[in-house]
């Protein structure tokens, strides 16, 4: 085999899955058709449960140091309202001001520091397989060669040509909409008030957030402390747009005045970006060796999710990934990928779809809507689940098991922990990326049983002082395998975890020796 792993695509999906694979101990080879990352804006940041997740592989601090913007208040658009979780003290949704370049910059780093083979100006032109190997052929700087491996990723995108080769279907819907989104400064002739709102010249006063017309609509903000102020419009257009082709000022500028009917003086532009909406999610992620990830796997018809949900699909594939290789996969282990994360992209599409409803309303009936979506959003509880269903923080994948703990399935909560050693924390643990047995009750028996998967399994010990169960089995992807209740007896703890670790982690290690 040329690689354990081919990756189609650099993107943030394919540099954080080879990242993890790396860590998990096998080979990935990224191939990327363009030959240098790419300068046209795309998505502007990181927000939800992504970012919990780079802080358990101890790389957020480094992120946030990357960003040049100050992190916003957590206030997100929600098709046309707004989830303002600024009121509460632990907001269930945050956001990291880091555009797509700078991201794809620091997740080159991170891959190629670990040792992934990233190869831009290589396109794959053919992929086929059978039941040993994926072969792959690919044009590179220096004429064509073919390669193989035991799986292939494809993270090349929303036309994905992985996907057409695999035969997956991609069926869904595509809006009649073109979005246009900048990060700009303002000249002196236009005074940004105190609230927010834009004091515009020859118009008059246009309002922070949302300003619905017979011909679009316009968003603004601006972050305290931040020269640039956010501009955003909508308008419903059949053009098809080359998404390598960047948008001007110019381009922008034609479509405030289409929207407001007046002329929005604009300095100087630090971000422009332009997108369509679709809504289309793969049958499967999964078609014998080769699989999707990413865009190439769902396409949401709201902004903020997309780079959530793709780098979620790497790090919940990329161990799985490697137990196949390392040939101590259970059976069924892979196809687990899709059953999860084909779980979330559901769950995304479900809230990303009813923004749509939201916003493409333009009757006093879809005005009373948002009204009254909007009255609800003032109280703490469905604040609270609005905000947890957009970061992805609500997901729990379904897991073997008779009567599983309440945990199970879920991102595992970052518990503060006293060691021998001192005091650390779960995501502390898993900055190797590998799965851990947390006995947080001194349950000897329990780690006796966690021993015979020694070589895969670590074990540790602590307290913490407000225990959820006296054990944990945690994946590397930070979700919660099993879970033992407050003073479970020892006759069903140990079975049930005997039998957690076989179907996560297969066959002892004592007993494959």
């Amino acid at each position: 085999m040329n690689a354990d792993v081919i990756i189609v695509g650099a993107g943030p999906t394919g540099l954080m899955l080879a990242a993890e694979l790396r860590l998990a101990g096998v080979r990935p080879l990224v191939l990327e058709r363009q030959p240098h990352r790419r300068d046209t804006p795309k998505a502007g940041g990181l927000g939800g449960q992504i970012l919990e997740l780079l802080r358990y592989r101890g790389l957020l601090a480094r992120f946030e140091a990357a960003c040049t913007d100050p992190i916003p208040a957590p206030r997100f658009p929600f098709g046309g309202v707004h989830l303002d979780l600024t009121q509460l003290a632990d907001p269930p949704l945050h956001a990291l001001p880091l555009p797509q370049q700078l991201l794809e910059r620091l997740l080159d780093e991170r891959a190629g520091e670990l040792g992934a083979d990233v190869r831009r100006g290589h396109e794959v032109t053919a992929v086929s397989q059978d039941e040993a190997a994926v072969t792959v052929d690919v044009r590179g700087p220096d004429g064509p060669y073919r390669i193989n491996a035991q799986h292939l990723v494809g993270c090349d995108g929303a036309r994905s040509r992985v996907r057409d080769w695999a035969g997956i279907g991609f069926p869904g819907t595509v809006y009649p909409e073109v979005n246009r989104l900048a990060q700009v400064t303002l000249p002196d002739t236009v005074t940004v008030l105190g609230n927010g709102d834009l004091d515009v010249p020859g118009f008059g006063t246009i309002h922070a957030g949302f300003t619905r017309t017979d011909h679009g609509l316009f968003g603004c903000g601006s972050s305290p402390g931040s020269p640039n102020v956010s501009l955003y419009t909508i308008e419903d257009e059949n053009t098809e747009y080359d998404d390598d082709i960047p948008m001007t000022v110019t381009e922008l500028q034609d479509s405030i005045r289409r929207v407001l009917g007046a002329e929005l003086p604009v300095g100087e532009a630090h971000r422009l970006s332009r997108f369509t909406f679709k809504a289309r999610h793969a049958e499967r992620y999964r078609h014998g060796r080769i699989l999707l990830a990413g865009d190439a796997a769902h396409l949401f018809p709201a902004t903020g999710v997309a780079l959530n949900a793709g780098m979620l699909d790497a790090v919940n594939l990329a161990w799985k990934l490697a137990a196949d290789i390392h040939g101590h996969a259970p059976t069924g282990l892979l196809d687990t990928y899709h059953t999860e994360r084909h779980h979330a992209g559901a769950r995304t599409m479900l809230h990303t779809r009813a923004q749509v409803a939201l916003r493409r309303g333009h009757d006093p009936a879809a005005e009373a809507l948002r009204e009254v979506f909007q009255e609800l959003l003032t109280d703490e509880q469905p604040l609270r689940r609005m905000g947890a269903l957009v970061a992805g923080t609500d997901i729990r994948y379904p897991m073997p098991g008779t009567h599983p703990h309440p945990l199970t399935g879920t991102f595992a909560p970052n518990l503060p922990l006293h060691t021998d050693q001192g005091m650390t924390s779960v995501a502390d643990l898993l900055h190797p990326a590998r799965p851990i047995l947390l006995d947080l009750a001194d349950r000897p028996e329990l780690r006796e049983i966690a021993q015979e998967w020694g070589q895969r399994v670590d074990i540790h010990t602590a307290k913490t002082d407000q225990r959820p169960a006296d054990a944990l089995l945690i994946r590397p992807d930070a979700h919660i395998a099993w879970a033992a209740t407050l003073d479970e007896p020892t006759d069903t703890a140990t079975p049930a975890l005997r039998e957690a670790l076989s179907d996560w982690f297969g066959t002892p290690s004592a007993a494959r020796a």
